[in-house]
Formats: C-alpha cells, sequence, structure tokens
C-alpha cells in the first residue's frame, strides 16, 4: 500500500512585500504622467543634465504627435490611421486643440498626482487608462514595436484593478474610513 504525501503549500511572497513593489509601479507610472502633465502647463521639452539628455511631450508636442499619426504616418497607410473613427474623434481634437490641449494637461497633472499619493488610485488609474487606450488604437495600424502601447496601458490596468495605494498612499486611511463607516462601493473602490 502506497501513501502520497500531500504536496508542500505555495510559498506565496509576503503582502506586505508585494504592496511595496505594486506602491513603486504606482508612484513611477504617476510621476511619468505627472511630469508630461507638468510640462504641458510649463511648456517644457527638453532636459538636459551634464550629459544626460532627454524630453517630455508639451501641448504643442502632444498635438503634432496625433497630428502625425492620424494623418500623416506613411506606416498606418497612405494616410496615417486606417481606424476611421479615430481619425474622426482626432479631427475634432485638433480643431478644438485649445479646450482638448488643456483637458489633457489636467487630467495628466491630476492623475499622476492621484497616483503618487495613492488617492483613489484605481480611479485614477482607470481616468488615465482612457488616454492611454486611445493612443493604443491610433497606433494599432503604424506599423509600430509590438510593445509600443501595451507597456504603458498594462500597468495602468493593473493599478485600476489593485488597491496599490494602501501602502505608502492615502488610500489606506481611506478604506479605514470607508471600512469603519460601512460606505463607500464595494471593496473601497476607488481606494
Amino acid at each position: 500500500m502506497t501513501t502520497t504525501r500531500p504536496a508542500p503549500p505555495a510559498v506565496l511572497p509576503d503582502a506586505q512585500l508585494l504592496g511595496r513593489g505594486l506602491a513603486v509601479l504606482r508612484i513611477f507610472v504617476g510621476l511619468i504622467a505627472l511630469l508630461n502633465g507638468l510640462a504641458k502647463v510649463f511648456g517644457w521639452h527638453s532636459i538636459n543634465v551634464g550629459p544626460y539628455s532627454a524630453n517630455l511631450i508639451n501641448r504643442e508636442d502632444a498635438r503634432n504627435i496625433l497630428e502625425f499619426e492620424v494623418f500623416r504616418n506613411p506606416n498606418g497607410g497612405a494616410e496615417g490611421t486606417r481606424v476611421w473613427l479615430i481619425r474622426d474623434v482626432a479631427q475634432w481634437m485638433l480643431d478644438n486643440w485649445g479646450l482638448v490641449g488643456w483637458s489633457l494637461t489636467a487630467l495628466e497633472v491630476g492623475t499622476g498626482l492621484l497616483l503618487v499619493l495613492g488617492l483613489l488610485t484605481r480611479g485614477a488609474a482607470l481616468a488615465a487608462l482612457s488616454m492611454h487606450l486611445f493612443l493604443a488604437l491610433v497606433y494599432a495600424t503604424s506599423d509600430r514595436w509590438l510593445f509600443e502601447q501595451p507597456h504603458e496601458y498594462v500597468p495602468l490596468l493593473i493599478l485600476a484593478v489593485v488597491p496599490a495605494g494602501r501602502v505608502w498612499g492615502l488610500d489606506a486611511r481611506a478604506a479605514v474610513k470607508l471600512r469603519r463607516t460601512g460606505t463607500g462601493l464595494r471593496e473601497g473602490w476607488p481606494c
């Protein structure tokens, strides 16, 4: 007669360690949005520190990128993207760039700040996700590197689902208060 031993329990990482890792991801993604939003507020573009040189996307850069990718990029077809709805939406955006550019700026500054602070994290990630999914559709027919957009929206998808603001973030206080009062949506959404 043979006996089988039960399988050893899976070794799971400490929840606090996972929380810290998600907090680092949240803060990093938030800083990207916040700095690009501030670049739009102040018109920053080039960053030069010693031999290091990089850029941020200001409002004019964002407008030029949208116009080029949708209407002129030969890799997306003769006239840019082949996603017809994107062309119509982009044309409206370009025609109303004063409002759209400042709305984009507010979205980036607001969601970036919320993500860095860990406040309303899942809601902020969901709001930022809208912008990145739009860009994913713009780039869908542009013959881009396969991971051009997923590396931007996948972290936001994770942050929209997981309560990553509860470690090193203000969502921890909000979640405790929601739990104590019994108010709020399921599982303390959007915290």
